[in-house]
């Protein structure tokens, strides 16, 4: 047992140091909704976009059949996005660092908020760091906590996102570094006699 909880806490230190911050100057880019109609509630601050919903806040494109945004007095925005049968919401985002990094995640039901910076994925959940295009890590669960501004991530085998045990099992896979999988360059070896 103490070796399995050792297992555990490796693979979460190691998806936590694979993790770059998101992308810093999307918190202060205008948000773009495209969808196919809105019912707003302007007393409420509560705005339901459905059909072919995309969202897009600089590097931030989330898309997903039906999203219900709220604004609180501050002027922060909590988005929800739903899934339809067959359709999973999902989101991309560019993360801050060198080279060509991004994090993108699908799930049934995925909550984001603009204050926190905190994405939340309910049922069927994935995320996926890439690096130039290519997988570096991807974890599977039930219930993925994204916390971008910590570099932290979160795999509870509910939906709910409680750990329960018996209720299932996430994955987690991790490339093998660029530098491991890149061949040592040749030694040049000195010419016998000399």
């Amino acid at each position: 047992m103490m070796k399995m909880n050792k297992l555990m806490l490796s693979a979460a230190l190691l998806l936590t140091a694979c993790v770059a911050h998101a992308e810093k100057a999307d918190s202060s880019k205008p948000t773009q909704i495209d969808f196919d109609q809105l019912d707003a509630d302007d007393v409420k601050q509560i705005k339901t976009f459905t059909g072919n919903v995309v969202l897009t806040r600089g590097t931030l494109l989330m898309k997903s059949p039906k999203a219900v945004v709220t604004e609180d007095p501050e002027g922060y925005q909590f988005v929800v996005l739903h899934s339809a049968p067959g359709v999973q919401a999902t989101f991309r985002q560019k993360l801050d660092g060198a080279g060509d990094q991004w994090v993108e995640g699908q799930a049934d039901r995925i909550e984001y908020d603009n204050k926190t910076e905190l994405v939340k994925l309910y049922a069927k959940a994935r995320i996926k760091k890439l690096e130039g295009g290519k997988p570096a890590s991807q974890v599977d669960g039930e219930f993925i906590s994204y916390d971008s501004r910590k570099e932290f991530f979160a795999v509870k085998n509910t939906s709910s996102g409680e750990t329960k045990p018996g209720a299932g099992r996430s994955t987690m896979v991790i490339q093998p570094s660029s530098k491991l999988a890149t061949p040592p360059a040749p030694t040049t070896q000195p010419a016998p006699g000399k």
